[in-house]
Parts: C-alpha cells; structure tokens; sequence
C-alpha cells in the first residue's frame, strides 16, 4: 500500500478541512508485522500531521490479531514506552506483554465517561494506542471527544469561568482502597496504583510527587494531586481542555453530589456545578462513538482527544487492549 488509502465512515465529524477521527484502511497488500512496520515508517511524518491535525486515526484491516502483532504494531511507529506499571492510574487492568494490557477491567455494565488519560496525575502519555481484539456482541463503543472544540465552546458560553480553568488549574483527591477491587473502575490499591510495598515507600513517593495525603481507618488512602493543569495550550491558537472533570463529575462515586470532594480549583474553591454540566453537554456535540471491529487499531493523541467506553452486552467478551507512548 503505498498511499495512505483514508475513507469515510458515518458520523464522523467535519472539523473544518478534516474529519474526526481519520479513517485508514489497508487495501490488502500488507499482510506481515514487517510490512506493516515499513510502510508506518515510510508514512510516518504524513501519519503525525495528520493526528495533529484530527486528534485520532482508525487503522482498519491491518494484520493485528494478538496482543503480540499490537504490540509490534505499535512500537513500529517508534515513540517511547510508557508502561502501565510506572503510571499511576488507578484504574485495573491485566498486562499481555510489558507494553500492552487491557483498557478498563470495570463490569460490562459501566460506563467509563469521557477523559484524558491520567490527566489526574501528575505523569500522563501523550499518545495511545486501542486494539480491537473482540468487540462486542452489543455496545461497547470507545468515545473521542475533541477537547480543542468542547473548551472554545464552552470559554464562548461561559467565559470567565474558562478563564478560571486557565489560571487556576485544579487539584484532584482520589481513594484507593486498601486491596485491588476488580468490580471498580477505579479500583486499584494504593501498593498497585503507587508502586509500592508499604505505607513508608507510598508516603515518599507520593510526597515526591508534590501530593497531601490522608490514611482512612479501613486501610484505604486518600490522595491530593499538587495543581494540575485544566487547560493545556498547544499553540496556533489551540486550547484544550486536558483534565478528568467529566470523569469524574459523572463517574466517580458522590461526586456528582458534591463534586469539591474530589475535585476542586487549584486554590481549593469549588468548581461550579452549572459549569460541569455544560462541559459534559458540549462534550455530547464533538463525540464520535467509535464502533469497533475485530482488529481495529485506533492511535489518539491524549492531549486533543478525550475517550471512554459504553457499556456493552451479550455473551461474547468485549476486549479492548491498550499501549500507551510519551514523546
């Protein structure tokens, strides 16, 4: 395939002279892992402006079946591994190789609302890669939302609390229970989630880390991020709107209540209720639900797009397997 053989596919958003996401399919004449590496690395300058551009690309029916071809597929276009074992998300997953491990191990039933991935931490990729290794029987969909267009709709609705966001950043508290709890989307330990043995090594690294922090009586600790960022500017004008606000307004428990439990301005105010309904309302308006298919290998740059997952049903597994990159 020696041009890049992009195709339209329903609902896909019309950004200006670009659609979201692109859509490459192979034509048939790469059949190898090699092939595949060679024609990523011949396309490759071509391949970056184009996610710059639209925020995600669909590789669809490219030779990717396994954890292992993903992995080869990936690591073909040559950015830096960043390993799901030195993040810190607090999300569960299971490793396949060293770079490549599921993407939520949450029930099927639960919804995983919109996000820039580990924009909750202080160490967050710049790129992910999806693999589609068995889709749904029903649902399932993977959600990407232009962060760039929700956050110039939202500084034109609601401008000075745009301009909060901006200024202020925001600080995230986040609970991790005592034990792994795999019927969580946001159940990982805090040995898991921080790397460590015991509550001396948590309180170093999290102390390095810039964090405050809280041990509960059952075990579990409660965290504070120092402040981190709302809105990244990613130049010629681009604003986006880098944070786990909808996450965590719609997802995490009682937040919706009382979202300055979990989430607050970097001064420690509260965020207004009004403005995290907007922002989840406008995020409906530049979502792509992306349909997968068995293969499918989607590339989004986790600063201008934001993802998650719908909730899906019947009997065949959903799984989705995920390697992420910083550069």
């Amino acid at each position: 395939m020696q041009v890049i053989n992009y195709v339209e596919v329903p609902h896909q958003l019309h950004c200006g002279d670009s659609v979201f996401p692109s859509v490459i399919v192979n034509d048939g004449s790469l059949t190898t892992q090699q092939e595949c590496a060679d024609w990523v690395k011949s396309k490759l300058p071509e391949l970056e402006a184009k996610l710059k551009d639209t925020g995600a690309i669909l590789f669809r029916g490219f030779p990717v079946d396994s954890a292992e071809t993903f992995d080869e597929f990936s690591n073909s276009f040559g950015y830096p591994n960043f390993t799901y074992k030195e993040s810190l998300s607090n999300a569960v997953r299971i490793n396949f190789t060293e770079r490549v491990f599921t993407a939520n191990e949450a029930p099927k039933d639960v919804e995983i609302f919109l996000h820039h991935e580990m924009a909750q931490t202080p160490i967050s990729p710049s790129k992910l890669f999806f693999f589609c290794k068995s889709a749904a029987e029903q649902g399932g969909e993977t959600p990407l939302c232009r962060s760039d267009l929700l956050f110039a709709d939202l500084t034109k609705q609601m401008p000075e609390l745009a301009a909060d966001f901006i200024s202020k950043g925001l600080k995230y508290t986040t609970q991790m229970p005592a034990e792994d709890d795999s019927n969580s989307g946001q159940g990982r330990s805090w040995k898991s989630t921080l790397s460590v043995q015991n509550a001396a090594q948590a309180e170093q690294k999290l102390g390095e880390l810039g964090y405050s922090w809280e041990w509960l009586a059952d075990g579990s600790l409660r965290a504070t991020t120092p402040v981190l960022p709302a809105v990244i500017d990613m130049g010629n004008e681009k604003k986006v709107f880098y944070n786990q606000l909808i996450a965590a307004f719609m997802g995490w428990k009682g937040v919706r209540e009382n979202p300055s439990s979990a989430i607050t301005f970097g001064d420690g105010t509260a965020i207004p209720i009004a403005g995290l309904q907007l922002a989840v309302k406008l995020s409906e308006k530049y979502t792509f639900d992306l349909p997968w298919q068995d293969g499918d290998v989607a590339l989004v740059d986790n600063y201008l797009a934001m993802h998650g997952r719908r909730p899906y049903s019947g009997e065949r597994k959903r799984q989705v397997l995920v390697a992420l990159a910083i550069d």
